[in-house]
């Protein structure tokens, strides 16, 4: 029956082979993922409008439940539960890959809780999957350094806070360039 079920499923998912290829270019995205990301949000991306709204529709975008200063805890509320699992199952495998950028987020918001975590990369492959199907392009990774690249670019801003920082801590700063 299963084999049955999968002969059908390849010939309805035919026409859209090429949008299949391009989703299983992501991280932790496998064909079987491909097809049930392009199942649940077909192949035309101007319904949605833009990236936060295809989010807020699978219901798989940050929440936020702040009042008077303080943050609580917020849900992501309920959305398209078969989008959510395969999101979720595909941020999983994309977290245990090496050097690749879905990785390094996991690692980097893994300290405020796994499942956090999950739902912040789960997020970011459904961003991605918008603009792979939107565009027409398969996914580029921007690297594990992706993070590491970006505070050398900022370097200069880094700089001046940190020394706007130790003034007002009541210290004079003179900044010296280290000899090469």
């Amino acid at each position: 029956m299963i084999e049955t079920l999968s002969e059908e499923i390849t010939e309805l998912i035919a026409p859209f082979e090429p949008q299949v290829e391009q989703l299983q270019t992501i991280v932790g995205v496998g064909r079987r993922g491909a097809e049930c990301i392009l199942a649940e949000l077909g192949p035309d991306m101007s319904v949605f409008g833009s990236h936060r709204r295809c989010a807020r529709w699978a219901r798989i975008c940050p929440g936020n439940n702040e009042s008077g200063g303080k943050r609580r805890n917020a849900t992501t509320g309920k959305g398209n539960p078969w989008l959510r699992e395969i999101l979720i199952e595909c941020a999983h495998a994309a977290s245990h890959s090496r050097d690749t950028y879905l990785k390094a987020q996991y690692l980097r918001l893994r300290r405020r809780g796994d499942n956090k975590a999950i739902v912040a990369v789960a997020h970011s492959i459904l961003v991605s999957a918008y603009y792979i199907l939107e565009r027409n392009q398969p996914y580029t990774d921007p690297g594990f350094d992706y993070h590491a690249r970006l505070d050398n670019n900022n370097h200069n801003r880094r700089t001046r806070h940190l020394t706007k920082q130790l003034e007002a801590l009541g210290h004079r700063v003179t900044l010296q360039p280290l000899a090469a």
